[in-house]
């Protein structure tokens, strides 16, 4: 049978950008840039985004599509093809496949809370709490074991049914559709908060560096944690998307508009949730779930407008959490099809299955689920896919298959920067991950 693939290189870009946006760009990036040191934070960041797209997101990419195949057919025919048995790649390969599962098993209820979040938007029901206190406490509520298990339920269902339809039918169409109303709807938000009384005091922090904090240690550290957690590279979601790819696609210029956009992404979530919080004189001093759930609701509720604001706000942000578990579940399905022959419905059906059970038993310990694979498991399977291909690959193999496709040929550093500096830096943010408890 015929493998789908993306019917353009406009298309595969879209699904790497819409894997690549997620909660990372929008709870966690605008906390980052609060803490340390306003567009200081950018230059470190822009650098490891950089480093980053122009190694590890292209050998990922290159790799899924040399084998033609996700990581568990790319990392065994990699290892067979070094003479150590494809059983061995196989093996290695559940680490990124497993991750990926788990990952979009954690994902999936948070989705659910953004679905609910979204809906309860357009009803009025989010602006019920009268303090910050009642809105952690509706959070907590729904949070909790069992809490949300309907909103969770139809975030997986519309996830499979965007699935099932397959690459170019259902993933690529999907993610044309999604992401640009994604862009446009924060960029709307950021226009309309330019104009309101207070939003000249985020506006002079963001573009104002405080370039003490580029002799902070930690400035760089969570800079690279951001960089790597946002472009998603674990060995999984970018290889399996890769593996779908023509050959005359270019990668190195695939590459660097994905890390673009991605970047955009983050620079105007900034952009529009600073700006809301100097509106109502709330200071960001965290991210994550609280952020997006708790405070900013808050805060919406505060200024001309922030019924609708809010609206567009958990729009847009459903859109990004789709795409992003689309890609998760991605690699599994892959795998079921690669490994044991399944067809693409039965493939989803089994994920779908186990998605299902699995998730709605960890919604109370989600936040301690994501961390374990998040912090530990990613770095892991980017490390595994770095090492396979640009070392047991070989120069020539990883050489002739980036350049394939490209205007031209990458330079002569690339075999340095992706086998040594890439590989070195996912050991770092596994490093410190560890002794840090997360830098993502």
């Amino acid at each position: 049978m015929e493998r789908d693939s993306f019917r353009s290189k406009t298309g595969f870009i879209i699904a790497c950008i819409g894997s690549a946006v997620g909660m990372g760009n929008i709870w966690l990036f605008p906390a980052r840039v609060s803490s340390l040191g306003g567009a200081a934070f950018l230059i470190p960041y822009f650098i490891c985004v950089i480093v980053i797209g122009f190694t590890g997101v292209i050998g990922e990419m290159a790799f899924g599509r040399a084998m033609g195949a996700g990581p568990m057919g790319a990392f065994g025919k990699a290892t067979e093809m070094a003479g150590k048995g494809k059983k061995l790649g196989e093996g290695l390969a559940l680490v990124p496949v497993i991750t990926s599962l788990a990952l979009a098993i954690g994902y999936s209820v948070v989705v659910g809370w953004i679905l609910k979040y979204t809906v309860g938007s357009i009803t009025g029901s989010v602006f019920a709490g009268a303090t910050v206190d009642d809105y952690a406490g509706a959070f907590g509520a729904t949070a909790a074991s069992f809490g949300s298990v309907g909103w969770h339920v139809l975030g997986l269902a519309i996830t499979f049914a965007i699935m099932i339809y397959g690459i170019s039918a259902g993933i690529e169409r999907v993610n044309k559709v999604m992401m640009p109303l994604f862009f446009v709807m924060f960029v709307g938000m950021a226009v309309y908060l330019r104009t309101l009384p207070g939003a000249e005091a985020a506006y002079d922090f963001l573009l104002k560096p405080d370039w003490s904090q580029l002799a902070n240690g930690k400035t760089w550290v969570y800079a690279l944690g951001q960089a790597f957690f946002s472009l998603s590279l674990a060995g999984s979601g970018t290889l399996v998307y890769g593996s779908y790819l023509k050959k005359d696609v270019d990668i190195p210029s695939s590459a660097r508009t994905v890390a673009f956009w991605d970047t955009m992404a983050a620079v105007v979530a900034a952009f529009t949730i600073l700006p809301a919080m100097a509106i109502a004189g709330v200071e960001l001093t965290g991210g994550g779930p609280g952020l997006m759930f708790i405070f900013l609701p808050n805060v919406f509720a505060q200024i001309p407008g922030g019924r609708v604001v809010i609206i567009v706000f958990f729009v847009a942000v459903t859109f990004a959490g789709l795409t992003s578990l689309v890609n998760l579940f991605e690699t599994p399905v892959e795998a079921l099809q690669t490994k044991f022959g399944f067809s693409r419905k039965k493939a989803v059906g089994t994920i779908a299955v186990i998605g299902t059970a699995v998730g709605v038993c960890i919604e109370g310990i989600v936040s301690g689920w994501m961390d374990i694979f998040s912090i530990y498991m990613c770095p892991l399977g980017a490390f595994l896919a770095g090492v396979i291909f640009f070392w047991i690959c070989g120069k020539d193999f990883v050489r002739k298959h980036v350049d394939m496709g490209a205007k031209k040929p990458v330079g002569s550093w690339f075999e340095f920067a992706s086998k040594y500096v890439f590989c070195g830096l996912t050991i770092l943010v596994l490093v410190l991950g560890t002794l840090l408890g997360g830098i993502g």
